[in-house]
């Protein structure tokens, strides 16, 4: 795995289904603009999905074919969603350890928190 920030995971695939990366350290460039917004759609019309999803799972009368389809839709918009949140995960500023005697993470809180 990468350093933090150092690649940012793009909301989209490349020609070969492989993931693609930007390098760079500037949020406001024209890539990462667009990433920004691409993955906001992305988050939009899984929460679309989802409601509508709901409303077909209430129909009692639903056909096969309704159903397949939309969980071949939700399983796109889950795959989205888990990579917008593994790109800004990867992207979260990695805390530094309070130093002993400070209020805050230390090593003895980590262990009593697993």
């Amino acid at each position: 795995m990468t350093p933090h920030s150092e690649l940012r995971l793009l909301p989209w695939s490349g020609p070969d289904g492989k993931p693609c990366f930007l390098s760079a350290d500037d949020n406001a460039g024209y890539l990462s603009r667009l990433a920004d917004n691409t993955e906001a759609v992305q988050l939009g019309l899984g929460t679309e999905l989802l409601d509508h999803a709901l409303l077909v799972l209430a129909d009692k009368e639903a056909d096969p074919d309704e159903l397949r389809i939309l969980v071949t839709d939700l399983t796109g918009a889950l795959r989205d969603a888990v990579r917008v949140a593994t790109s800004r995960g990867h992207r979260l500023p990695i805390p530094a350890l309070s130093t002993p005697g400070e209020r805050g993470v230390t090593p003895r809180s980590l262990a009593a928190s697993g």
